[in-house]
This record gives structure tokens, sequence and C-alpha cells, in this order.
């Protein structure tokens, strides 16, 4: 059976659509306009490592059996779509378009999967015991989540690692790290038996190179455990905000490799907060493995660069987990001093932004 799916974001959303068209199952990229009219005239450009393989393997979405259209938010239905995937940052979806999209999308009861490294806020909901009306400050605009029912949303661990090249144009996207999507259950089985649907279409899908198909890496994985998303927690905090310093950002391979014990305590306190929130331990990620897919990871988190560009927010992971440790007792300085960094810089930017329009 194919579906068809709506993704938010076509940078990000573009990595999981192509794993979708390769399935054979119809996806709709959510995007602004001139992106939309690049995609729908020359689709998209996926570029893929592959093991064994040299040099880069480009997937085009113009020579897969799925079928790819790109659109702008006011031009969507919900209520055509099976799934939602919700691809972009935590604070594009409070911006003008997207933000009048979401409450259509919960009006129509569609189940969102969010591939994010900031839960949405429904999501934690389904945490037992989690005060989530308390983490409210942590988001850009905590209200464009108002009205989702949380048993129809879900999270997936973003661990692929992709950006778009330097000077290419914005429908081409290059994988850094093929990694796996991980995803937790819906409360309803139903739900959670379309994801894992989606699970094996996209497992079984190969691509045709000319002369023998082959297997393309970045899978989704679907797990009954709540938690097993949120083992990105540790990662983003040990590496992906610790690129972030006073006045100036480095690589998420130095940020893990040249504070080494540093980085292992603040990894160790997260999986641990984790814990008490009700993970097992066979949840989260061993540090060891995390630091050695850290050593390829030689540029700034897109935390970081974002945040230096200039931008007004930034997705405050590091200011989630902080308060959700507080809920638990639990406190943390390493984690203080990112929290203190961020909020001084984001101060600045947003000083600049008024500034600059005044």
């Amino acid at each position: 059976m194919k579906h068809n799916l709506l993704i938010l974001g076509a940078s990000y959303g573009s990595l999981f659509g192509t794993k979708l068209l390769m399935a054979g199952h119809g996806v709709s990229l959510v995007c602004t306009k001139p992106t939309a009219e690049l995609i729908n005239r020359e689709g998209t450009v996926v570029r893929f490592p592959i093991k064994g393989r040299e040099s880069l393997l480009d997937i085009a979405s113009k020579q897969l059996p799925g079928t790819l259209v790109a659109t702008t938010p006011d031009e969507v239905d919900p209520t055509r779509f099976d799934l939602v995937v919700l691809g972009m940052q935590e604070a594009q979806y409070g911006s003008p378009g997207v933000r009048e999209l979401m409450p259509r999308i919960a009006r129509a009861g569609v189940p969102c999967l969010a591939i994010m490294n900031m839960p949405p806020l429904p999501y934690l909901k389904r945490i037992p015991g989690l005060q989530a009306e308390t983490l409210e400050t942590c988001y850009a605009d905590p209200r464009v989540w108002d009205g989702f029912d949380p048993g129809r949303i879900t999270l997936a661990s973003p661990d692929p690692q992709a950006f778009r090249p330097p000077n290419q144009p914005k429908n081409v996207l290059q994988v850094g790290l093929p990694t796996n999507f991980k995803a937790a259950r819906f409360d309803a089985e139903e739900l959670t038996a379309r994801l894992r649907q989606l699970e094996t279409d996209i497992e079984a899908a190969r691509l045709d190179v000319g002369g023998g198909y082959i297997e393309v890496p970045v899978k989704l994985k679907v797990h009954d455990s709540l938690f097993v998303p949120l083992a990105k927690w540790p990662m983003l905090i040990t590496g992906n905000y610790r690129c972030i310093r006073c006045d100036d950002m480095i690589s998420i391979q130095e940020a893990v490799h040249a504070y080494a014990e540093k980085s292992r305590a603040i990894y160790a306190w997260v999986c641990q907060l984790c814990i008490r929130l009700g993970a097992d331990a066979a949840d989260m990620v061993p540090f060891e493995k995390y630091a050695k897919a850290a050593e390829g990871l030689a540029k700034p988190s897109s935390a970081a660069r974002t945040l230096f560009s200039g931008a007004a927010h930034i997705e405050r992971v590091d200011c989630l987990v902080r308060r959700i440790a507080g809920q638990q007792g639990m406190q943390s300085e390493t984690l203080d001093e990112i929290v203190a960094l961020v909020d001084t810089r984001l101060a600045k930017n947003r000083a600049a932004c008024t500034q600059a329009n005044s």
C-alpha cells in the first residue's frame, strides 16, 4: 500500500523524502515559493556516501518510482495525507504561512512524525510525570502546538547529518553522516503499524545504478520505547551546543575530543536524566560510539552556525534539558554555562535586529 506524505521543510526533509520516493510513496514538500518552483521544475538531488564507493552517489527524485511535488504552506490541504513529517527547525513553525498551516494539520487529526532535535510540546505530554506546561518558555512560539493530540504525534531522532553544499541550489542536499532515523511508536497500534510499514518499505528499497541494484543508507527504525529518540539529547549537549563559545564557534569534533573527560561527564549526566524520566539504559547510545562518530564532524553544529549568523531564535534543546532536569532535582554546571552563553548571544542578536529595524 502506497501512502501520501506531507513533509514540512524541503532541506532536511528532502533526505527523508528521498527514502520514501525510493519506496514508491507520494511526497509533498512544503517550502517557500521560489524553492517550490525550483523543485517542481528540476526535482531534488540528495548526495549519499556509499560504503565501498569513493565518490558520493547523487540520487535525483525524478529518477525514483515515487511522486514528488513541492508546495507553499497556504496551498496545503492536510486531509489529503496519511502522515505529516515535521522536518523543520522548531522556530520555523512560527513563520508566516507555516504558523497558519499548523492548526489546520491539528484539526485534520493527521498523525505526525517529527524529525526534530526539539521535541514538539505534545510529544513531551506523552512522557509520564513530565510537567510539559513549564517547558513552554523554551519554544520560540509554543502556541503553534495548541490543538495537537499527543497520541497522534511521535518523534524520530534526526541522527543522520546532512547539509546544503556551498554554492549549490536549494534543491541539493549532501549527507555527511548516513545513520538512521530512530522513531518512537504512536499510542495507537494502527498508527504505529503505518510507521512500521514505511520502515519495511524503506528497508526493502534498492536503487538501480546500472549494472545492479544497491542498498542506500539512512533507514527508518521504529521502537516501542518513547525514550529512544531522546538518545539524541546527550549528543546535542555534549557536541552541538558546546561548539558555541563566547565569541566564536568550534567544530563538533573539537568540542567532543579536545575536552574528552568533560565530554564524557556531561554525556553521562544527560543519559542519567533520560533514565530518570523512564528510559532504559539500552535506549541510550554509548559515549564511545558517539565519540567515534564525532571524529568525522569537522564543522560547527547548525545551532552554532545559525546563532553566529545573527539569528534571533535557535532550537533550545539546551534550555529544555535544563528545565526538565530541574523537575528531576538535577543540575549541571556545564549545562548552565551553555544556556548562559546561548542566552547572551541571542540577546545580542535580538538587540541588533531591533536596532536595524528602528
